[in-house]
């Protein structure tokens, strides 16, 4: 039995700006609890007399305007458990002005730190790891990873981790044997699964091995990869993400399945894209980078013509990747109980099961009544699934990058239920009422259903742990392309001309 556990959020502060900083002693911060005073009277003042504004310079970041000392506004942001002052939005000038630092998210990229590397040898450096994951059951897709697998051995400070099953068939089928090939078995991730999982599941991990991989020869066990290489379709990434409930490292989709919408990389690319991404191959110089400022002013002609990503994989010995959130999704029962609980990429969903009667659900949103659900079941889906069920529900399309929670309902018994996102700092809670006419089902990245009695709940909040995703060119040229090739993304024949000329240079 899973205990229940207590949710925690921790933010790291940051150091703030100090350039913002008014010099006046006179307009000194000072810190006001917002919560412990009182609200003071407004002040009137007479139109014969108004304040004193004097013009600044506009490159005055403080303040547009000078005017009486007034108290100083201060911003927080307050979670569940705490507060901070660590946040994008701020307050500017004696006016209090609220600005955004900067938008709320973007593109993420991470490089290797050489600089240690470089001043010792090259038995000293650390090896890099690369976990192979094959999608099973297909006999092409193991003879190109057997290929892959042997040209990886020949570099330098590399190990290839694979399954023990994939072992036996490379090493039988392909004859792919090497010291560089180490065995992978998941070791179980306290806290999470669920007493319905079958203990032989990989989810549960091998209890008799208390590390996560294990060295063929003496049993050892290794640190977790540094990478992770799926070869197969969309479902191959989810299980990736089901076996690392925890942190999960990066993963480069490789495209073997049938549709590949998170897939952006060819067989073809598999082994250099691999290199790369762990630093063992030299991307594109650094002159070549440059960042594309999406405010710039420029021509819509222009923007037709030229690309729509502005780097690719290794530009600059930059490799960007999507953090795509996962949900922390619990199954407590009528004593608040833990029974069950999965971090889940696409979607957890809330259904009638083999019953014939709608789903009758209480749904809550930071313990405020949202609605009581009467349908077939209900999609609590991350942006990456909003592009899998929610959407095939009526959902919306979500850009990955946007931090947020989507509710879809699934054939409502009513004409005003529609699709809602929320914001990821929320938890939501369903549970299944007394007077519910039978139960229900609950379902995680379409895996591992079990039954909801009457009393039970399921609570959903954002997870800690997202899975990273390598990008072939950027996460927003990815899922765009992804968007277009896959689902022909508002595609039509194009209008023709009425006849007039058009001139692109003008």
């Amino acid at each position: 039995m899973v205990s229940q556990e207590h949710f925690q959020e921790s933010i790291v502060p940051e150091e703030e700006d100090s350039s913002d900083d008014n010099d006046d002693d006179d307009d000194d911060e000072m810190i006001v609890d917002v919560k412990e005073v009182a609200p003071t009277p407004v002040e009137v003042v007479k139109k014969e007399t108004p304040p004193l504004l004097i013009p600044l310079d506009d490159d005055d970041d403080d303040t547009q305007f000078a005017a009486a000392s007034k108290r100083k506004m201060e911003l927080m942001l307050c979670g569940r458990e705490t507060c901070t002052d660590v946040i994008r939005e701020r307050v500017v000038g004696n006016q209090n002005h609220l600005e955004f630092e900067g938008p709320a998210t973007g593109q993420v990229c991470y490089t290797w730190d050489d600089e240690n590397e470089s001043n010792s040898n090259n038995k000293s450096k650390p090896k890099s790891s690369v976990l192979m994951l094959v999608k099973r059951g297909d006999d092409e897709l193991i003879r190109i990873a057997a290929e892959a697998i042997k040209e990886l051995c020949k570099t330098d400070n590399l190990e290839v981790h694979v399954a023990p099953e994939l072992s036996a068939k490379l090493k039988h089928y392909y004859g792919v044997d090497d010291q560089k090939i180490k065995l992978f078995e998941p070791a179980p991730i306290p806290g999470f699964g669920g007493n319905h999982v079958a203990m032989d599941d990989e989810l549960m991990g091998n209890s008799s091995n208390e590390g996560l991989l294990v060295d063929g020869a003496d049993g050892t066990g290794t640190s977790s990869p540094d990478l992770v290489c799926t070869l197969g379709g969309d479902g191959l990434l989810m299980h990736a993400g089901m076996m690392f409930q925890a942190a999960c490292p990066p993963i480069l989709c490789v495209a073997g399945g049938s549709l590949g919408f998170l897939t952006r990389f060819s067989r073809d690319e598999m082994v250099e894209a691999i290199k790369i991404a762990l630093g063992l191959s030299q991307g594109k110089d650094d002159d070549a980078f440059e960042f594309r400022d999406p405010t710039e002013i420029r021509p819509s002609y222009k923007l037709l013509k030229e690309s729509m990503s502005s780097f690719n994989l290794g530009l600059g010995n930059r490799i960007c990747i999507s953090m795509r959130m996962r949900l922390d999704v619990r199954v407590v029962n009528r004593e608040g109980v833990v029974r069950a609980r999965f971090n889940v990429l696409n979607e957890v969903i809330i259904d009638r099961g083999a019953s014939p009667y709608l789903s009758a659900l209480e749904c809550f949103v930071d313990d405020l009544h949202l609605t009581t659900v009467q349908a077939d079941g209900i999609i609590f889906a991350t942006p990456t699934g909003s592009t899998a069920y929610s959407m095939a529900a009526g959902g919306s399309v979500v850009h990955p990058a946007v931090p947020g929670i989507l509710i879809t309902p699934i054939c409502p018994h009513v004409l005003s239920f529609r699709s809602m996102v929320f914001p990821d700092s929320v938890v939501l809670r369903c549970y299944v009422p007394d007077d519910a006419r039978s139960d229900a089902s609950v379902s995680f990245d379409g895996r591992y259903r079990r039954v909801l009695h009457r009393g039970d709940s399921v609570q959903v909040q954002m997870s800690h742990y997202p899975v990273p995703t390598i990008n072939r060119a950027d996460h927003s040229a990815d899922w765009l392309s992804s968007l277009k090739e896959n689902f022909n993304f508002n595609s039509r024949a194009r209008q023709k001309p009425n006849g007039q000329e058009f001139d692109s240079s003008t």
